[in-house]
C-alpha cells in the first residue's frame, strides 16, 4: 500500500523509476485526469515515461453549442496532459457512445499498436465497472484486456482503476448544492454510481502530494468541469477528495511485481 503524505509535490523526494514505461488506455478526454490523475502525474515526476492512448475525442458528451466539441476536447486533453507530466499522447477518431458497437478486432488492433510502440512495463485502464458503467469505458476494459491476454507473460502487467465508493459524492458535498450541472461530475447526474460494486482494490494509492495538479488538469476540460462539481471545490481540498485511487492487478500479463508497487509519495 502506498502510503499518505501531506507535503507539497515540489518537496517530496522520488525514486528514479528512470527507464520504466507506463501506458494508460481510456475512451475519451478526460478520463485520463479523473481516474488516474494521481498515478500519472506521481509516474511521471519518478522519471516514468507516461503514454496515454484515448480511443475517442468526447464529441457527443457535454459541452457548448456552437463549437466542434471533438476539436475542443482534443486540445483540452492534449492541455491536460501536459500538466500531469504525460510524454506520448494519441488519440483516435472512435466514435464517442459506439465503442461496445466497434469491432472488436479493430479495437484490440489499436490497442496492440500502442503497446508495440511504447513497450510499456504496465497498462493501466478501467477495471470491470468502467468507473460508474459507462459501456464505452466497461468495452475499454474488455478489449485492453484481451490484448494482454493475448501477449501472455511476455506482455506487461495490466492494472485497473477504479474509484472508492462515495468519492463523487463527497466531491458533490464539499462544492455545496447550486442545483443543475453544478451538482454533476463530467455530465454524470448521479455520483453514487461512481465506484458503485467496485472490486476490492490490491492497490490503494495514496496521492495526496499530486492531488492539486490532478484538479488542475481536470480543470483543463473546461468544456466538461466549467460549471460543474470539480469547478466549485477548493484547491485546498484536493488532497481529501481527489487524493485516493483505487488499482487492482489483472490476471492475466507480466507477472512478478510491477512498478507501481514500489510507487511512494514519501
Amino acid at each position: 500500500m502506498i502510503k499518505p503524505s501531506h507535503a507539497r509535490d515540489s518537496d517530496v523526494p522520488r525514486a528514479d523509476l528512470k527507464g520504466a514505461s507506463l501506458l494508460a488506455v481510456f475512451a475519451h478526454p478526460d478520463d485520463e485526469s479523473l481516474a488516474a490523475g494521481g498515478l500519472l502525474s506521481l509516474c511521471a515526476d519518478s522519471g516514468v515515461r507516461v503514454s496515454l492512448l484515448c480511443l475517442t475525442h468526447g464529441e457527443h458528451g457535454p459541452g457548448p453549442d456552437g463549437i466542434e466539441l471533438g476539436e475542443v476536447r482534443a486540445i483540452e486533453l492534449v492541455e491536460a496532459a501536459r500538466v500531469l507530466g504525460v510524454h506520448d499522447v494519441v488519440l483516435l477518431d472512435h466514435e464517442d457512445g459506439m465503442i461496445p458497437s466497434i469491432d472488436g478486432a479493430l479495437l484490440e488492433a489499436d490497442i496492440l499498436g500502442a503497446i508495440d510502440r511504447f513497450s510499456p512495463d504496465v497498462v493501466v485502464t478501467f477495471d470491470e465497472d468502467g468507473l460508474y458503467w459507462h459501456p464505452d469505458h466497461i468495452a475499454v476494459h474488455e478489449r485492453t484486456t484481451a490484448v494482454v491476454a493475448g501477449l501472455g507473460d511476455s506482455g506487461p502487467a495490466l492494472w485497473y482503476v477504479s474509484m472508492p465508493e462515495g468519492a463523487m459524492r463527497a466531491v458533490i458535498d464539499a462544492a455545496g448544492d447550486h442545483g443543475g450541472r453544478a451538482n454533476e461530475i463530467l455530465g454524470v447526474a448521479d455520483p453514487d454510481a461512481f465506484g458503485s460494486m467496485a472490486r476490492t482494490p490490491s492497490l490503494v494509492l495514496e496521492a495526496g502530494p499530486f492531488a492539486a495538479r490532478k484538479l488542475a488538469a481536470l480543470r483543463c476540460h473546461h468544456t466538461q468541469v466549467d460549471g460543474g462539481a470539480l469547478e466549485r471545490i477548493r484547491e485546498t481540498d484536493a488532497e481529501r477528495l481527489l487524493g485516493t485511487e483505487h488499482y487492482r492487478r489483472a490476471d492475466v500479463g507480466a507477472r512478478g511485481e510491477a512498478f507501481i508497487e514500489r510507487l511512494s509519495c514519501t
